[in-house]
């Protein structure tokens, strides 16, 4: 499903990604594991095209997206949800338009949004705090709001960037149960992180990045 072959990334004179090449199968959970700086965030964002390689291919679905217009950008994304370590809610919105937003945006008509919105609260189990502003919300809770917006869609590809960075321990189960859910509905779910007991309690395959290069573990 999601093919990179010799992909690099620098930023200035530093290489964040050396050649990687990397195989994700139709429905598969991953893991991306390094230290700070390894370059988990950005292989993230060049799957999401947040950022451009600097060389290789990347194929989603055959399709090499490297090469897609900035036009065609937003319609690939339809097909990815994104959930950030820092939450990236809009503070002055409720749960609900938090999680409606991108549905709005793309033209999803009232009586349809309300229904998926529904459902991706059931989901999180927030249906009672849709009414709430984030601030008024636990670390935990705001992250599910997170992981609600990149859900509603039903995207068939689920990219997370260090999600339970800020978690205790309970919270963190809790939120890999989540993609856990996704993942046996069919997406294929990429995660970056750190957090060795959420890769214990929850083993799956791990691509391990260290100075920029992977190595599979």
């Amino acid at each position: 499903m999601i093919q990179l072959y010799h992909v690099s990334k620098n930023y200035g004179n530093y290489q964040v990604l050396t050649d990687i090449s990397l195989n994700v199968e139709k429905g598969e959970f991953l893991y991306i594991t390094g230290p700070s700086g390894a370059g988990k965030t950005t292989l993230l964002n060049i799957i999401f095209c947040g950022v451009k390689a600097d060389q290789g291919q990347m194929l989603v679905n055959g399709k090499n997206v490297l090469k897609l217009k900035n036009s065609d950008i937003p319609y690939y994304r339809r097909e990815i949800g994104v959930v950030f370590q820092d939450f990236k809610l809009l503070p002055r919105k409720t749960v609900y338009d938090n999680i409606a937003f991108a549905q709005r945006v793309i033209g999803v008509r009232n009586k349809k949004l309300k229904k998926k919105v529904w459902m991706a609260l059931k989901m999180v189990g927030l249906s009672h705090k849709k009414d709430l502003l984030p601030l008024s919300l636990s670390g935990g809770e705001q992250q599910r709001v997170a992981i609600a917006r990149a859900l509603i869609n039903e995207p068939s590809i689920i990219l997370a960037d260090e999600p339970t960075g800020n978690l205790d321990y309970d919270v963190s189960m809790e939120i890999l149960s989540l993609f856990e859910s996704a993942n046996s509905r069919g997406a294929t779910v990429i995660v970056a992180t750190h957090n060795r007991e959420i890769i214990k309690n929850f083993p799956h395959r791990i691509i391990r990045l260290n100075y920029g290069k992977a190595v599979e573990n």
